[in-house]
C-alpha cells in the first residue's frame, strides 16, 4: 500500500510540474491535467496521496494540489465514507494546521487558503452536532503560534462567508450553523478582540517579529469584517464600544489602517433600531475623533495605491458616521449634538478639498444631509461651514483632473480611478448634477449667486479648446446655474430674488465673446435665467436679440460652410433655446411676434445665412407662438403664408410626376447614381436637391408637431377651433394646419413607397460606386451600438468635413425616419381631419408596407420603432373607436402577419449561426434587428391585449405574474372580431416566448399571452391549438427558465392555461407526462383536485408551488450550470427543534367552548 501510494504520488508530482511549467507543450499539459482529474474522480488512494503531497517538504504547487485532492474528497465523497475514515481525516487536517505549515512569513497564501477550505468543508458537514468542541480546538490551536492563529482566522472568516454571505449550504444546515455561531458570538468576539489586542501590542513593541504579529492582526481584522456585517449590534457596541475605539486607534498604523477602516466602515454602515445605534455617538469623543481627524488631514501626500484605497475607505467612514449622526440627532431624540462636531466637520472638509475628484464626490451627500437637517443645520459650526463649503465648491465644480493630462494634482488620482477621459467625463457629469443640488439651501441671498457667477469673467485671448481653463470655469458655472435656478422655481415659497436675478441676466446679455465654446455656456445661462423674465417682460426683446445674433454666429469674415463643430453647436444651441422659450413661455413672446416674424423673413431672404435645419427651427418657434393667437382664421392664414413655399415646392409638377414617384428619377435627383472622385467632390450639384427635400420634410414635421388648438375649451370655442361634438359629448377640434398637411400627404405616401422600393435589387444596382454603401448602417450608429468611444474632443474646433458618402447616408436615414414621424404625429394633431381621409388605410399599406422583404433590418427597425412609439401611444390612443375597423385593423393585420414571418426567419438564422460565423458588420445588423424590430410586433400586441386600466398603468409596470383581467381594450375587442388578425396576434405572441430575448419573454408572458388567450378559452379551440399554446410556454421555460424574471411569469402562464383548459382537453395531461422527471403521482393528485369539483382546493400560492415542481424538468439551466458537479451536504438532527407536546390540550382539557355556544340557558 505504501509503495503504491509513493509511486502514484511520484506520477502526480510529475503531472503537476508539467502543468505548471510555462515551457510545456499544450498537448502534454492537457494530458497531465486529464490524468490529475481522473485520479481525483476515481482513485481510492486520494486521502493518503493527498496527505503525502501536502507535506511541507514538497514544493508549494504540489502541496496545494494535495490539499485540493483532500477538499475534493470531503466535498464529493464525505457522505459515503465510514465514520472512522472521517475522524481520521479530521485528525490529519488538524495535524496539518498544527505542524504542517512553514512560518507565517514563509508560507504561501494559496496554501493557507487551501488548508482553511478543507477544515471549513468539514465544519459545514459536522458542526455542531458531531464536532461540538470545534471552537475550543480552534482557540487551543491559536495558542501554538502566529501561523496557526492566522489559519484559525482564515477558517472563521471562510465559515462566515459560506454560511452568511454566499449561503452555499442547504437551509437546515445553514440555520443550524448560524444559530450556533450566534449563541457563541460573545466568546467568538472576545476571542477575536483578545487576539487583535495582543498582536497589535506585540507589533508595536517587538521589532524582530513585528511583521509576523502584523500579519496576524491583518487576518484578525479581515475576520472581524466578515462578522461585523451581520451580527447583532450589541456585540459591536459592547464593552463601551471597545471594538470601534480600537479600530479608530489603528487608523494611525500604516500597516493596519486599511483593514481597520474597512471594518469600521462596515460597522458604521449598519442599520437598525435607533436605540441600538446610540453607542455609535461615542466615536465623537476626544480620542476617537482626533485619530479620525489626524488621518483625514494627512490625506494629501505621496500617491500610493494602498494609501489611496485607505483614504477612500476613511472618507466613506466619515460619511457613514455622518449618516448615523443625522439619524440619531433630532428634536425628538435624546441624543444631543456632539461637542466635537467641529472636528468632524474639519475632517469632512479635508476630503472635500482633496485633489481626488472621487473623494470630493463622496462627501457631497453627507454635506447635503447636514445642511438640510432640521437640527444640525442650525448649529453655528455648520452655519459657518456652509459659506466655506460654497467657496470650496467654486473650485470643485470645475472639470479638472483628466487622466490623460498632467495639468492638475487630480490627474494622478484620476488615472487610478478612470480608464479614459470618457469615463472621467461621465463620472463628473453625474457628480455635478447630484452635487449642485445641495447648493440650494446655501443660496438664500443672491449675492452669493452673483459672487459665484462673476468668477469666470475673463477669457483667454484667441479661441479656447474644451480643456481651456476659461471654458472649464464657464461649464461649471452653467451646470450650477441650471440646477440652482430650477430648484429655486421648484421649491422656494418665499419671494423670488427677481431684482438680483435680472441684474445677473443683464450682465449675461451684455457679455460679448467671439469664442464659440464660451458663447454656448452664455446661452445656457440665458435659458436658466429666463423664467425671471416673466416678471420683467420688458427684457424679452433683449433676450431675443441676443439669441438671434447667436443663430447666425460665425468666426471668419464670410459666414459660410464648412463651419467648425463649435460654431455649429452654438447656432444649434441658440435655435434650441428659442424653441424652448417659445414652447414654455409663448404668451410672453406673443407681443414680440411681429418683430420675430420680420427678423425671420430677413434671415430667409439670404439663402447662405441659415442651414435648412436652422430655418426649420425658426419656423417651429413661430408656430409655437402662433398657437397663442387663439383665433383659427388668423392662425390658419399665418400657417398658409408660412408654408406656402414648402407646399408649392412639394406639390410641384417635377416632384409629383418624377422625383417622388419614380425610384430611378429619385436617385438621379439626389445624385446617388453619380460617380465622384476626390477632384470632383466639391462639385456636388445634387446637394441643393437633397437639402430641398429635407427642408420640406423637417418644416412639415415642425408644423404638424407644434400647431394646436387652445387647451381651454371655452377659448377654443371662441376662436373657432371646435366644429362639433362626438356622440359621447366630447368636443371635436380642427387644426389650422390641416389643409397644408392634406395637400402634403399624397406625395408623402409616394415618397415612403419610393424609399422602400430603393432597396429592391434593380434599384440598388443603380447606385454609383461612390454611394454603394449609402444604405448601410452609419458609422456613428455602429460606434454607439458597440459602445466604442467617439472621436477625440481635440478636433472640436476643426471644420466639419464630411465625405459625400457620410452625407448621403445621413440624408437617406433622416428622410426615411422623418416620413414616419410626420405620419405618426398627424393622428393627434389633425384627429378627424386625418382619420377621415379617403382610403387612408390603403394608402399607408400601399406605401409603408410595400417591398418590405427588401428593406434591411436597420431600416425596418426605424420604421417599427416609430410605428410602435407613435402609432401605439399616439395614433392608436387618439384614434376614435369608430375608425378602428376602417383604419387600424387594416393596418395592424398585415403588419402582424408580416412581422411574425420575418422575425421567425430572422431568429432561426440567429440561432443557427455560431459566434465565429457572425462578423462585426452582421453582428451590428442583428443587434439592430433584435433590439428594435424584435419586439415590435409584441409591443402592438401588448397594447391590444391590455385593458384600459392597464394602459394607464403601463408606465409603472413591475415584474408581476399574469393575472386574469376584466376585459380587453376597445382596440382588442375590434381585432378579436377578425379571426385572421387575432390568430396572427396569438401566434406571434406565443412564438416570441422562446426567442432568445429575455426582456421580450418577460413582457410577453406577463402582459400579453393570457390577456389574448383568455377571451377564447371558453370557446371551441382545436386540441392541436391548445397543445401548441401550452408547448410554446414549456419550450420558453426550457430556453429562459434559468432566469427568475422569466421563470415566474412563464410558470404562472402555464398554470393558467393548464387549469382553465385541462378539464376539457385531456391532451394537456399527455403533454405533462412528457416532462422529464415528473412525478406521475403528484400529477394525478393535482389533476384530481383540478377536475373534481368536490375536492378541497389548495390556496393559490400552494398551487403555484406544486405546479412549479411539476414543471421542474422543463426548466433549462444556464451554460455555466449544465456541467457543474453537484455538492450534497446532508442535514444533521436539528439542535433547535422544539419537541411537540405529548398531549393535545384541546382534546384533554375542558375549555368551556361547547357551553359558550349551547342554546340552553343553564349551559354556562
Amino acid at each position: 500500500m505504501a509503495e503504491q501510494v509513493a509511486a502514484m504520488c511520484d506520477q502526480l508530482i510529475k503531472a503537476v510540474m508539467v502543468m505548471m511549467d510555462a515551457e510545456t507543450n499544450q498537448i502534454y499539459r492537457l494530458e497531465a491535467l486529464k490524468f490529475c482529474e481522473e485520479f481525483k474522480e476515481t482513485s481510492t488512494l486520494c486521502v493518503p496521496c493527498g496527505l503525502r503531497l501536502a507535506d511541507k517538504s514538497q514544493p508549494a504547487v504540489v502541496r496545494h494540489f494535495g490539499l485540493q485532492i483532500l477538499e475534493q474528497v470531503i466535498k464529493f465523497r464525505w457522505n459515503n465514507m465510514q465514520q472512522q475514515e472521517k475522524v481520521q481525516l479530521k485528525e490529519c487536517a488538524m495535524q496539518l494546521l498544527a505542524t504542517g505549515t512553514h512560518s507565517i512569513l514563509e508560507e504561501e497564501s494559496h496554501v493557507k487558503d487551501a488548508l482553511s477550505r478543507i477544515v471549513v468543508e468539514m465544519i459545514k458537514r459536522e458542526w455542531p452536532q458531531h464536532w461540538p468542541d470545534m471552537l475550543k480546538e480552534m482557540e487551543s490551536l491559536s495558542s501554538q503560534g502566529e501561523a496557526q492563529t492566522e489559519l484559525v482566522m482564515l477558517i472563521l472568516l471562510r465559515l462566515a462567508e459560506d454560511v452568511i454571505t454566499f449561503q452555499t449550504l442547504p437551509s437546515q444546515r445553514r440555520r443550524d450553523i448560524q444559530q450556533t455561531l450566534t449563541q457563541n458570538m460573545d466568546s467568538i468576539f472576545s476571542f477575536l478582540l483578545t487576539i487583535l489586542h495582543i498582536n497589535v501590542e506585540d507589533y508595536r513593541k517587538l521589532v524582530s517579529e513585528a511583521k509576523a504579529h502584523c500579519r496576524v492582526a491583518v487576518a484578525t481584522l479581515n475576520t472581524l469584517a466578515g462578522y461585523v456585517d451581520w451580527v447583532t449590534l450589541v456585540h459591536i457596541t459592547s464593552r463601551n464600544c471597545q471594538l470601534l475605539e480600537m479600530l479608530c486607534l489603528l487608523l494611525s498604523e500604516p500597516e493596519l489602517q486599511l483593514e481597520a477602516s474597512e471594518c469600521l466602515l462596515i460597522a458604521l454602515s449598519r442599520k437598525g433600531k435607533l436605540e441600538e445605534r446610540k453607542p455609535f455617538m461615542l466615536l465623537f469623543n476626544d480620542v476617537a475623533i482626533q485619530y479620525i481627524l489626524s488621518a483625514a488631514q494627512s490625506a494629501d501626500g505621496l500617491v500610493v495605491e494602498r494609501r489611496y484605497v485607505f483614504l477612500k475607505r476613511l472618507c466613506q467612514v466619515l460619511c457613514a458616521l455622518g449618516f448615523q449622526l443625522c439619524s440619531l440627532v433630532g428634536p425628538c431624540s435624546e441624543v444631543e449634538v456632539p461637542p466635537n462636531l467641529s472636528k468632524y466637520i474639519k475632517a469632512l472638509l479635508a476630503f472635500t478639498t482633496h485633489s481626488s475628484q472621487f473623494l470630493k464626490s463622496c462627501t457631497v451627500s453627507t454635506w447635503a444631509s447636514l445642511f438640510r437637517h432640521e437640527t444640525l443645520s442650525k448649529v453655528p459650526v455648520v452655519v459657518e461651514m456652509a459659506l466655506e463649503y460654497l467657496k470650496v465648491s467654486t473650485t470643485n465644480l470645475v472639470r479638472t483632473g483628466f487622466p490623460s493630462k498632467q495639468d492638475s494634482p487630480s490627474c494622478v488620482y484620476s488615472r487610478m480611478d478612470f480608464d479614459s477621459d470618457d469615463d472621467f467625463n461621465s463620472f463628473f457629469s453625474i457628480k455635478l448634477q447630484i452635487g449642485v443640488l445641495i447648493f440650494f439651501p446655501l443660496v438664500a441671498d443672491s449675492s452669493t449667486l452673483k459672487t459665484f457667477f462673476l468668477s469666470p469673467a475673463k477669457t483667454a485671448e484667441g479661441l479656447c479648446s474644451l480643456m481651456s481653463p476659461s471654458v472649464l470655469q464657464w461649464d461649471a458655472l452653467t451646470v450650477f446655474m441650471e440646477c440652482v435656478m430650477h430648484q429655486i422655481f421648484k421649491s422656494v415659497d418665499e419671494q423670488l430674488p427677481i431684482d438680483q436675478s435680472m441684474e445677473l441676466l443683464q450682465g449675461v446679455l451684455n457679455y460679448e465673446t467671439r469664442d464659440p465654446l464660451i458663447l454656448s455656456c452664455v446661452l445656457s445661462n440665458i435659458s436658466a435665467l429666463f423664467p425671471f423674465v416673466t416678471h420683467r417682460p420688458q427684457f424679452v426683446p433683449q433676450v431675443l436679440y441676443k439669441l438671434f445674433k447667436a443663430v447666425t454666429f460665425h468666426i471668419d469674415l464670410e459666414n459660410k460652410a464648412p463651419r467648425s463643430r463649435a460654431v455649429k453647436n452654438v447656432r444649434r444651441h441658440a435655435c434650441s433655446a428659442i424653441i424652448k422659450i417659445c414652447r414654455d413661455y409663448p404668451q410672453f413672446i406673443l407681443p414680440c411676434f411681429d418683430m420675430f416674424y420680420n427678423h425671420v423673413k430677413e434671415l430667409f431672404a439670404n439663402e447662405a445665412l441659415l442651414t435648412f435645419l436652422e430655418k426649420c427651427s425658426q419656423m417651429e418657434a413661430l408656430v409655437l407662438i402662433s398657437n397663442q393667437f387663439k383665433d383659427f382664421d388668423k392662425q390658419k392664414a399665418f400657417l398658409d403664408e408660412l408654408t406656402a413655399p414648402i407646399i408649392t415646392q412639394w406639390t410641384s409638377e417635377e416632384m409629383t410626376r418624377f422625383v417622388l414617384w419614380d425610384p430611378v428619377k429619385f436617385l438621379s435627383f439626389v445624385g446617388a447614381d453619380e460617380v465622384f472622385t476626390e477632384q470632383r467632390e466639391e462639385r456636388d450639384t445634387a446637394g441643393p436637391n437633397r437639402g430641398q427635400l429635407s427642408f420640406c420634410l423637417y418644416a412639415m414635421l415642425a408644423v404638424v408637431k407644434r400647431a394646436r388648438w387652445p387647451a381651454d375649451l371655452e377659448e377654443a370655442r371662441a376662436g373657432g377651433f371646435v366644429v362639433g361634438c362626438t356622440p359621447a359629448g366630447a368636443p371635436i377640434y380642427r387644426n389650422p394646419c390641416a389643409a397644408q398637411f392634406l395637400a402634403f400627404l399624397p406625395n408623402l405616401l409616394a415618397l415612403i413607397r419610393t424609399q422602400n422600393s430603393l432597396f429592391m435589387p434593380e434599384n440598388v444596382a443603380r447606385l454609383s460606386e461612390t454611394f454603394s454603401r449609402a444604405y448601410d448602417v452609419m458609422d456613428g450608429d455602429k460606434l454607439v451600438i458597440l459602445g466604442l468611444p467617439q472621436p477625440p474632443l481635440d478636433i472640436y474646433d476643426a471644420p466639419v468635413h464630411k465625405s459625400l458618402l457620410d452625407r448621403m447616408q445621413g440624408f437617406f436615414n433622416s428622410l426615411f425616419e422623418n416620413c414616419f414621424h410626420i405620419l405618426g404625429n398627424a393622428g393627434p394633431a389633425l384627429l378627424q381631419d386625418f382619420y377621415t381621409v379617403e382610403s387612408l388605410a390603403e394608402g399607408i399599406i400601399g406605401s409603408a408596407f410595400t417591398s418590405l422583404d427588401h428593406v434591411p433590418d436597420h431600416r425596418l427597425r426605424s420604421m417599427i420603432h416609430i410605428l410602435c412609439h407613435l402609432f401605439k401611444k399616439i395614433l392608436v390612443i387618439s384614434c376614435p373607436p369608430e375608425y378602428h375597423d376602417s383604419l387600424l385593423r387594416p393596418l395592424l393585420g398585415p403588419l402582424f402577419t408580416y412581422m411574425q414571418q420575418r422575425l421567425n426567419v430572422k431568429w432561426q438564422v440567429i440561432n443557427q449561426r455560431t459566434s465565429e460565423e457572425i462578423d462585426g458588420r452582421s453582428g451590428v445588423i442583428l443587434f439592430l434587428s433584435r433590439a428594435r424590430g424584435g419586439g415590435g410586433g409584441d409591443s402592438f400586441a401588448k397594447k391590444c391585449a391590455l385593458t384600459e386600466e392597464d394602459v394607464m398603468m403601463e408606465s409603472v409596470q413591475v415584474a408581476s405574474s399574469p393575472q386574469p383581467t376584466d376585459e380587453l381594450s376597445e382596440l382588442g375587442k375590434c381585432l378579436m372580431k377578425h379571426e385572421s388578425v387575432y390568430m396572427s396576434l396569438l401566434t406571434l405572441s406565443f412564438t416570441s416566448l422562446s426567442w432568445k430575448d429575455t426582456t421580450n419573454c418577460h413582457r410577453t408572458a406577463s402582459m400579453v399571452c393570457w390577456n389574448l388567450l383568455r377571451p377564447v378559452v371558453a370557446g371551441n379551440l382545436l386540441p392541436e391549438a391548445v397543445t401548441w399554446f401550452y408547448t410554446s410556454v414549456l419550450r420558453a421555460l426550457q430556453v429562459h427558465g434559468q432566469h427568475e424574471a422569466c421563470n415566474t411569469p412563464l410558470c404562472n402562464l402555464a398554470m393558467l392555461i393548464y387549469e382553465n383548459l385541462r378539464p376539457r382537453y385531456m391532451e394537456l395531461r399527455a403533454v405533462m407526462t412528457q416532462v422529464p422527471n415528473i412525478s406521475i403521482d403528484a400529477l394525478d393528485l393535482y389533476d384530481q383536485r383540478l377536475v373534481d369539483s368536490n375536492a378541497q382546493k389548495a390556496g393559490e400560492k400552494k398551487r403555484r408551488d406544486q405546479f412549479k415542481k411539476l414543471l421542474a424538468g422543463t426548466i433549462g439551466k444556464a451554460l455555466c450550470q449544465q456541467f457543474r458537479k453537484e455538492v450534497h451536504i446532508r442535514n444533521l438532527p436539528s439542535l433547535f427543534k422544539k419537541p411537540k407536546p405529548d398531549k393535545d390540550i384541546v382534546e384533554t382539557e375542558q375549555l368551556g367552548l361547547a357551553a359558550l355556544f349551547s342554546p340552553e340557558s343553564n349551559a354556562l
